[in-house]
Order: C-alpha cells, then structure tokens, then sequence
C-alpha cells in the first residue's frame, strides 16, 4: 500500500515493557518491518522482538585498520625510496623494520576513526530533529516511564486505519498519528 503523504507512523503508547513488547511480537508476526521501539531504559526483550541484525561497524573497523596501515607502510616506502632516498651509512634505502612502529599506529588511528564515523552515519546521526517529537506525548514519557513502539508509514504492510486498528487490538494507553 503506497505511504500517506505527510504521515510518518503510528506511535502506540504502553504502560509496562511487557505490553510493549508482547505488540512488538506480534507486529513483527503480521509482517511489519518498519517500526521501532522508545524506552526510557534498555529493554533487551524489545531488540529480540524486533529482530535486530548485526550492524556492519566492525567490518568498517577492520578495513579502516587495514587501509590505515597499508597507507602508512606505502608511504614510509615511497618516501625511503623514491621521493627521497638517504644513503645513511650503507644502510639499505628499503628497512621495513622501521616501518612497523607508525604503520601500527596509524592502524589503530584509522580503525578508531572508522569505527566512529562508521557507527554515527550506520545511527542515522546526527539528526537534529526526529518526527516523533511532534507526537503530543512522546515527549514527556519517553524519557520517564512510558514505552513506545511506532509502526512507520514507510513499511509496505502499513495501511492508516488498519494499522491503527491492530495497535488498538493491545489495549495501549493511546494511539497516536505522527506527522512529518
């Protein structure tokens, strides 16, 4: 069904984790793909419920390290050996063992930036502004002791009064229509 214009989901508010987590359930068994969910505190039987998969930060970490040290090593070589080579008492113009020390350096300062910029754009962030907090009670209960799970307009599954009817099937607190 094609996304209502305007529309970014349908946020349902719970009182207690376990309802919460007991619609993610079953929303995710009807098919919906699309949603999330907004604790005050980590709920671990929310991420279950929503099936989260392994994110990819540290595969960017690892080819971050070895892209770091790769370019520390070339560049020691192209400059010990190319751009300006030094005869410093017979000594080869090639010592890859000097090499090692900022190559491993430079690994583990590549790796670390990577892994930090990978995780901020993998986040979505930064992200200044979220359309959830137009919805009238997010706000103030998603921080203290409210449990929220949006269904998004994006998932193909999300039909407007249909939607609204399956998380009004769980009894929440309400049910509310978040705009853009």
């Amino acid at each position: 069904m094609p996304m209502q214009e305007g529309i970014y989901g349908l946020v349902a508010e719970f009182d207690t984790p376990g309802d919460m987590v007991r619609a993610t359930e079953a929303a995710h068994h009807h098919g919906y793909r699309r949603m999330d969910c907004y604790t005050p505190y980590p709920v671990e039987e929310a991420a279950e419920a929503l099936h989260f998969t392994k994110n990819r930060v540290s595969l960017i970490c690892l080819l971050g390290g070895i892209l770091g040290g790769s370019t520390a090593f070339l560049m020691q070589t192209w400059i010990a050996v190319w751009s300006y080579p030094l005869n410093i008492a017979g000594r080869p113009l090639y010592s890859w063992p000097a090499f090692i020390i900022p190559a491993y350096e430079w690994t583990i300062l590549w790796a670390g930036l990577s892994a930090a910029f990978g995780m901020l754009a993998m986040n979505g962030l930064p992200q200044p502004y979220h359309p959830l907090f137009n919805a009238p009670n997010f706000r103030d209960g998603a921080t203290v002791d409210k449990f929220f799970l949006c269904l998004e307009a994006t998932d193909p599954r999300f039909s407007l009064v249909e939607s609204r009817a399956f998380l009004e099937s769980f009894n929440p607190v309400s049910v509310v229509e978040v705009d853009h």
